[in-house]
């Protein structure tokens, strides 16, 4: 498949119900693993990518060297590739949609885009996150590519004691109904939970609905009678391996 049959067929994995997994990824080795057990698409997590070239979540890691992650992925695999572009390495939308520019320029088929402010404190205001999706989605336009912008509200990880979360789902609705008028493709919840609480999203918001796998949620089965499209485990893969790798060189310098 070239780059558009890729995104079109990444975007019709996304139905509601019967959601895709995506078991995530941090590099072209990483990559290479996942699909040959099985997996239908890609997608990185920023926080293993960071993590896996020795830099915090938040951006640290250099524009440019994740292009070039995002490039060795597409290499080596066949599959749709999803990029976690965090907030698209500028405040600004024109520039964000410059940045964003660079990963469908490697063969890339989607980003994660999400709407806190990275390195400040609190979320882009509904109207300014809006405006910056438009101008992703008239870049991959101009590009030729249905490039899937799966578009992340941090409401939910901003307040991370799951009791008060019910409060937020009206606006994380609103924000939903406006970003998919600005062109957004799908629409992600880290730190959302409460079964009944993914259930109202699910419902309310067209978008299929991205659910990140952690202690607390429901699996992959009840996600899908909920409504929710897409499943993602962030940086649940990254971390399980390096456990399991410093357990394996513990047992070798134990004997040593």
């Amino acid at each position: 498949m070239n780059q558009v049959e890729k995104a079109k067929a990444f975007t019709d994995l996304h139905r509601k119900g019967d959601p895709v997994v995506l078991y995530n990824i941090w590099d072209a080795g990483t990559a290479k693993a996942v699909a040959e057990a099985g997996a239908k698409a890609l997608a990185t997590g920023s926080w293993s990518v960071a993590a896996a070239n020795g830099y915090g979540d938040g951006q640290e890691i250099p524009l440019l060297q994740l292009v070039d992650i995002a490039r060795a992925i597409v290499a080596a695999t066949d599959l749709p590739v999803s990029i976690d572009f965090e907030g698209g390495y500028a405040e600004d939308a024109a520039e964000s949609a410059l940045n964003v520019g660079r990963v469908i320029d490697v063969g890339a088929v989607g980003i994660n885009f999400e709407d806190q402010v990275v390195g400040g404190s609190g979320l882009h205001t509904l109207e300014a996150q809006a405006a910056r999706i438009k101008a992703i989605r008239a870049t991959a336009d101009q590009k030729g590519v249905p490039f899937f912008i799966n578009a992340r509200t941090d409401l939910f990880l901003k307040l991370s004691d799951p009791v008060r979360h019910a409060p937020l789902v009206d606006e994380a609705i609103e924000r939903a109904a406006a970003y998919a008028e600005a062109g957004a493709s799908g629409f992600f919840v880290p730190g959302l939970s409460n079964p009944d609480l993914i259930g109202r999203v699910c419902e309310a918001v067209a978008l299929p609905v991205n659910i990140m796998m952690r202690q607390g949620v429901p699996d992959v089965k009840t996600l899908g009678g909920l409504g929710v499209g897409r499943v993602s485990y962030g940086p649940g893969p990254y971390r399980a391996m390096i456990e399991w790798l410093k357990g394996e060189a513990s047992g070798i310098y134990q004997r040593v």
